[in-house]
């Protein structure tokens, strides 16, 4: 089969390309050709399996484009031959603003959809028709995997209307279309038109059919995988008697970053019993000065550890006792499988959907759930209810802190080759064409 992947982000950050890249994975090892679009930098490397063909749409990353950072990215990013997303001058695309998020907090530079002006959104889709159309020419494909159930995804519906096309819902999508006016009619009534809609779970699949409209039947639960082979306990955590916990995602208050570090100022743990570390990167700088200034006050040592890769990120899962996510929206957080899989136990709130998932698919998980505070937006904490959340969250940490028998979760039902065949299944039984 020829299976074509489109994102309008970068296809090796945030969950939802960490996800496209381990499906093109899986997809590589059961034999299918492949190729992917996905939105760049041009300094971005990427890391595709030999022979996908990759059709990179490029942005610039700051509001004024260096001169010299053509020939730099073009040594980097590796293309489909030498015309890979040119345009009718030859040159590679590139869009006059950075990558547009579905994340109003991204870890790189970003463009917020609700900030799109028509003029951009008009540069957006034919950038990425351009490219699309170039690999659709040359790849012909059996099958078309669209990542977030948005602006993007509608565009490339409406323009092959005799292709298979699939979408895959990432949540953000959800919280996009409840918060942005941006073509929502358009998308909406493109979104119906796809022959096929991948959720996480309940949650998601119950908001797919609330602002989609889309029928139920067009709809699977195909949930989340993790890397089996990267992320296992390996016993390598130190017994000094310290406790360790760890947060990985954006470094951002709506990730709950701020909360963390106001809870950890109710815990009574002894200056040296406890230590934490933060795993991430994040996109607002000014945000992120304002979370160091926290940490510098917080009675325990913070370690900020950048960016990670999944090897060097499952060693600080394998060298800390609990993970934490006080994230006020999230999916399927692949971070808590991960965390998991390497023996940690969890602290996270109480996301919907999220714990009836876990139930199912992590029996004997560790884990203990904070109420989430009032919410306004989504993902839009209501101040006046952050105390008590606080204290609710340090109240879960210290109960963690406290807990001496050891559970380890069940993960081994996980994973992104049992969802690579269930679409691959779908499209061979003909579902929706």
């Amino acid at each position: 089969m020829k299976i074509l992947s489109i994102t309008a982000q970068k296809p090796d950050s945030t969950g939802s390309g960490v996800y496209l890249a381990e499906l093109v994975k899986e997809f590589a090892v059961m034999g299918h050709e492949q190729a992917v679009v996905a939105g760049v930098y041009e300094e971005d490397q990427t890391g595709f399996e030999e022979g996908v063909r990759f059709y990179p749409v490029y942005f610039t990353e700051g509001r004024k484009e260096s001169r010299d950072s053509g020939a730099r990215g073009r040594q980097n990013v590796r293309e489909w031959g030498d015309r890979s997303a040119a345009g009718p001058s030859g040159m590679p695309e590139k869009l006059p603003f950075p990558i547009a998020g579905m994340s109003d907090e991204m870890p790189y530079p970003s463009t917020r959809y609700c900030e799109m002006t028509p003029m951009m959104a008009g540069q957006f889709k034919e950038a990425f028709l351009h490219a699309v159309k170039r690999a659709v020419d040359e790849l012909e494909p059996d099958l078309i995997l669209c990542h977030h159930l948005y602006l993007l995804t509608a565009v490339v519906r409406e323009a092959f209307p005799a292709y298979t096309v699939y979408g895959f819902c990432h949540n953000t999508d959800l919280r996009q279309m409840k918060k942005t006016d941006l073509e929502r009619e358009f998308i909406q009534r493109q979104i119906r038109r796809l022959d096929r809609i991948f959720v996480p779970q309940r949650a998601q699949e119950e908001g797919v059919l609330e602002v989609y409209g889309v029928s139920p039947d067009k709809i699977t639960r195909a949930g989340m995988g993790y890397n089996s082979k990267v992320f296992q306990r390996t016993g390598d955590g130190p017994s000094d008697g310290t406790v360790r916990i760890v947060f990985a995602g954006k470094i951002a208050e709506k990730k709950g970053v701020i909360s963390l570090l106001r809870a950890l100022a109710h815990l009574d743990c002894g200056g040296d019993r406890l230590k934490v570390f933060l795993a991430g990167s994040t996109g607002n700088q000014e945000e992120y000065r304002a979370i160091k200034r926290l940490a510098r006050q917080c009675p325990y040592e913070v370690t900020f550890l950048g960016r990670l890769t999944q090897p060097e990120l499952a060693k600080v899962y394998n060298a800390c006792d609990i993970f934490v996510l006080p994230s006020f929206f999230e999916g399927i957080p692949l971070t808590v499988i991960e965390a998991l899989a390497c023996g940690d136990r969890v602290v996270m709130t109480d996301l919907p959907g999220v714990r009836e998932w876990l139930v199912e698919t992590a029996p004997g998980a560790d884990i203990r759930y904070v109420p989430l505070p009032k919410m306004r937006n989504t993902d839009e904490p209501v101040r006046e209810s952050l105390p008590e959340f606080e204290q609710k969250l340090a109240e879960a940490l210290k109960e963690s802190i406290e807990q001496k028998e050891l559970r380890y979760a069940e993960v081994s039902g996980i994973s992104w080759e049992k969802i690579a065949e269930e679409v691959v299944r779908e499209k061979n039984t003909g579902s929706g064409r």
